[in-house]
């Protein structure tokens, strides 16, 4: 059995700023991660797939996103940067190490699928809340005998040409999927209310400058900014332009599938060949069964030297971005390491 500094269960964004803040504190924290790279989710997302915020909102703390700063960067520039971040730490990376169980003796002991077994005074659980796709539950859903698939999986509209496809959504993967899928599909957004449009752009500057000079980004989540809330879509006016010419259309929530029929509130039915769920994630964090995950601000509240980064709404407006999980990385390892000393 292996002892280490800390342990860090990820290597996608969450975790990589994580070990970073683990570094800066003086620690050599060995990092665990499933998949074949130190990338997250980021490869996987659908391929049109654009940041709303420019590259200089978009970095993790100690190295810039290259290129033009005001540039709104593609999917597979976040993955090049994340390798590129991966590379410049200064720390032990293990990929093709998906993590099975952390149980807590003295220190923390993380056992991994492949029969690996490490054991550290802290852990950060760093998976994030993106590799859950949610699937809500839907009246007929089960027995819908067309394609059915969550936004984590759809990659470019070539499959659906031509076809009718029902989004449901009112996000910004949802928008952003339904307007692409508008251009070769006939498609319509289930939403269960109005979707809610912000400007990427007010007064010239983009929206992520102004949250950021006026310090909105950074409060802590509180009585001056309650968490959970549904965030508008961003837009320069493109998916507000595309709503209201119908492409896509926009109706209530569906109440129902009969077959292959969607039924409408006010009872029209229409038939649906294929169905997008753009309907968010929740955490994954199933290695955690036995300890719980009842955080405070990212640090547990029953188990000192456990901690989490990079869900969302864990401290801030911006705790799961790449703008923000860095803040969080950093008052989450001194928070795990005061208690650790404390206890």
């Amino acid at each position: 059995m292996n002892s280490h500094d800390a342990i860090v269960i990820g290597a996608g964004q969450s975790g990589l700023a994580a070990a970073h803040a683990l570094v800066a504190q003086g620690l050599r924290p060995l990092v665990l991660e499933a998949g074949d790279e130190p990338v997250g989710s980021w490869p996987h997302y659908y391929d049109s797939l654009t940041l709303f915020s420019p590259a200089r909102y978009s970095a993790l703390p100690g190295l810039k996103f290259p290129g033009d700063p005001e540039r709104y960067p593609r999917r597979d520039e976040v993955a090049a940067y994340l390798r590129a971040y991966a590379a410049h730490l200064d720390t032990d990376i293990r990929t093709g190490h998906r993590v099975a169980e952390v149980v807590r003796d003295n220190d923390f002991r993380v056992t991994t699928t492949n029969g690996s077994s490490f054991t550290a005074p802290v852990v950060i659980a760093a998976t994030g809340g993106f590799g859950n796709p949610h699937r809500p539950v839907l009246p007929g859903l089960d027995d819908f005998p067309g394609t059915v698939l969550h936004a984590a999986r759809y990659r470019s509209p070539a499959p659906f040409h031509g076809q009718r496809v029902v989004v449901v959504g009112a996000g910004n993967s949802a928008v952003q999927i339904a307007a692409e899928l508008a251009e070769q599909a006939h498609v319509t957004l289930a939403t269960r209310k109005p979707v809610k449009f912000s400007a990427q752009r007010p007064f010239g500057r983009d929206l992520h400058f102004w949250l950021d000079r006026t310090r909105v980004d950074h409060l802590p989540i509180g009585p001056w900014l309650p968490g959970g809330f549904t965030t508008p879509v961003l837009d320069t006016g493109r998916y507000r332009a595309a709503l209201d010419q119908h492409r896509p259309d926009r109706r209530p929530m569906f109440t129902a599938l009969e077959g292959s029929k969607v039924i409408w509130p006010d009872e029209r039915r229409d038939h649906v060949d294929a169905i997008v769920l753009a309907t968010g994630y929740r955490p994954d964090l199933p290695y955690l069964r036995g300890l719980g995950t009842e955080h405070h601000r990212g640090v547990s509240r029953r188990h000192p030297g456990l901690g989490f980064v990079g869900l969302e709404w864990q401290r801030s407006l911006s705790s799961a971005t790449l703008r923000g999980v860095g803040r969080d990385a950093a008052h989450v390892v001194r928070r795990l390491l005061k208690r650790t000393e404390n206890s």
